[in-house]
């Protein structure tokens, strides 16, 4: 068994120690009174059409006002709240509110289905829930039956027209649950390993798993990051990774607390590139499909432009990536490298002025990032540094550094974290950071993590002599999409296959940013679909009949409608020949083969995520 411990020096400025913060609401407390003027967040006011500055003073007064709103709720220390909002600085103050008080907090994911946000509320046993809009308050009156154990509802944005509000004695305009003044609420005796979170995430079963996270977990990862990654008081970071994802909530939120940066609050996703360009962020959090969508874009404006462009624009990709790897200490200099300041003027610093000009930092983590999107970015000046985590570890197990970039790998462990390869070499990990356990479900906690506090991730892995981590499979079915939700394809297929018309399935989506599905219909369901389509029972040619797919499509989301939001199947290919043990596409118990089956169809699997 290969076994390593990676220990690097802290190169930040004005870095909370741990020790000072103690627990995650200590830490808080503290950067209030480090730099009490400085700009903590910003956000855009919609009302004003102006982005508007808090800083750390405002957020410890905005605090105070939503501790004694809590106060007065007659909530104790461990009862569970929940947050169901877009990233924004009031979400900051709901959570450090809370935390002040001993409360645990629950994220949800803002776009999730009610029905899967409810069963959550329900197994964590929240008491109270602060929830975005409206909208989101009446997909959730549609379960009401599910929201027992919920005493307040919290809606923030309302307006004087949402008169029906009162005519539920649990929900209550945000406006009016704030006093106008705060109150002495005193604060709870938090202790590092007190319970701070729990966090859903989606297992096997289908039905999430409720990661409890402790202060000390969370605090501890955030400190390991700030150890690897120089943040600084000037720094700003854009944040638009939802903070319900434990990947900005530890990285963009409680890192930067640490080091008194400043984050800005995107408007939306479809405003990201205009948001770049007016906050200029020096550093950037995010997920591989960011990433690929600016890639996507590029490629299809080269596509449209002249042949000239495209071969200036390899060149340059080129040109650059041979001197990153110059500047890594991997190769030697080249005379080609005298034509980077004029591959720079021309094609790389337009690249790099669209998103905001100043990145010099960007992290790239929750799914694996293509190769050929991060040695494109690379080339052309923008730094991604590749890591690896997850929610039970809070989440970041390692990382690549400025100075120590493999992009092939996922870096080597961070501070204080040790990872070992266990059986069919699968990583295991250990420190700090690792979780609690799950919540309310002990059976599930000791199959991932072992009594001497080693959590096996799942994933197959290699550790070379340095000590970098390069993940190579995993041992569980379970789909990373580029957005880096986890999805297990084998509950989902089971969920198709109760309509008679399908066959086979398989999901499909890995390091994707959507899902689809390989769709083989029984003898019955090429019937019903030629019927749909008007046309001759002809497997091979309705296969590719776009109007068989939207049928298909059609037929598979209804009977996936009670899986979360995002487990949604985008595109199907519908498969004319069966899969059977004898073309090698089943093995002799009847299980797909799914590499095999993915392999035959690459080529048409491609073709699904063209443009998208």
């Amino acid at each position: 068994m290969n076994h390593i411990t990676a220990a690097t020096p802290s190169r930040n400025i004005d870095v909370i120690p741990v020790e000072t913060a103690r627990t995650l609401d200590g830490l808080f407390q503290e950067r209030v009174r480090r730099t009490p003027h400085t700009t903590a967040y910003r956000d855009y006011d919609v009302s004003q059409e102006a982005w508007l500055d808090y800083t750390w003073d405002d957020m410890a007064s905005a605090v105070k006002l939503w501790r004694t709103a809590f106060s007065r709720e007659n909530l104790s220390p461990g009862d569970r709240v929940a947050i169901m909002v877009r990233n924004c600085p009031q979400w900051v103050m709901f959570e450090q509110a809370a935390l002040g008080l001993g409360l645990v907090v629950v994220p949800l994911y803002i776009e999730d289905r009610a029905e899967n946000a409810a069963w959550c509320l329900d197994n964590a046993g929240a008491s109270l829930l602060l929830l975005e809009n409206m909208a989101r308050w009446e997909a959730f009156s549609q379960v009401a039956g599910q929201l027992g154990q919920l005493k307040r509802i919290v809606i923030m944005s309302t307006t004087s027209q949402d008169v029906h509000l009162t005519g539920h004695q649990r929900a209550i305009a945000l406006r009016d649950w704030l006093p106008e003044k705060p109150e002495n609420s005193p604060l709870a005796e938090n202790q590092p390993d007190s319970l701070a979170t729990i966090i859903y995430t989606s297992g096997t079963t289908g039905r999430p798993k409720g990661v409890m996270l402790s202060h000390h977990n969370i605090l501890s990862n955030a400190h390991a990051c700030a150890q690897i990654v120089t943040v600084t008081p000037d720094d700003i970071l854009l944040s638009f990774l939802p903070l319900s994802h434990t990947f900005e909530r530890t990285a963009g939120y409680y890192t930067p607390m640490l080091c008194g940066a400043t984050i800005a609050y995107a408007r939306s996703t479809r405003q990201l590139s205009e948001d770049l360009l007016i906050i200029r962020p020096t550093i950037l959090i995010s997920v591989p499909r960011i990433y690929e969508r600016i890639y996507v874009g590029i490629q299809e404006k080269l596509a449209e432009g002249s042949a000239v462009a495209r071969l200036l624009f390899k060149l340059a990709v080129d040109v650059g990536y041979s001197r990153f790897e110059y500047q890594q200490g991997r190769t030697g200099w080249r005379i080609s490298h005298l034509l980077w300041p004029l591959l720079d003027r021309l094609i790389a610093r337009k690249v790099m002025e669209k998103l905001g000009g100043r990145l010099w930092q960007v992290m790239s983590g929750g799914a694996a990032l293509s190769p050929e999107v991060s040695h494109t970015f690379i080339a052309l000046g923008l730094p991604i540094l590749q890591g690896y985590g997850l929610t039970e570890t809070s989440p970041v197990v390692c990382a690549n550094r400025l100075n120590d970039n493999v992009p092939a790998s996922v870096g080597k462990p961070i501070p204080g974290v040790e990872v070992k390869l266990g059986e069919q070499n699968a990583l295991l990990i250990r420190g700090p950071n690792v979780m609690l356990g799950y919540w309310n479900n002990p059976e599930a906690t000791s199959a991932i993590l072992s009594a001497d506090g080693w959590l096996d991730s799942g994933d197959t892995a290699q550790i070379d002599e340095q000590g970098r981590i390069t993940i190579t499979g995993r041992l569980k079915d379970i789909i990373v999409t580029s957005t880096g939700e986890k999805i297990p394809p084998a509950d989902m297929e089971a969920a198709i296959l109760h309509d008679p018309i399908f066959e086979q399935v398989m999901i499909i989506g890995e390091g994707r940013s959507y899902l689809s599905a390989l769709v083989v219909l029984s003898k019955h369901g090429w019937e019903v679909v030629a019927t749909h389509c008007n046309t001759k029972n002809d497997p091979h040619a309705l296969a590719y009949d776009e109007y068989a797919e939207e049928i298909i499509l059609e037929k598979i989301a209804r009977q996936i409608s009670g899986f979360p939001g995002y487990a949604k199947v985008h595109r199907a290919l519908l498969i004319p020949e069966p899969w059977t043990v004898e073309n090698e596409m089943l093995t002799p118990t009847l299980k797909l083969k799914r590499k095999n089956i993915y392999k035959h169809y690459q080529a048409e699997i491609d073709k699904l995520y063209v443009s998208h």
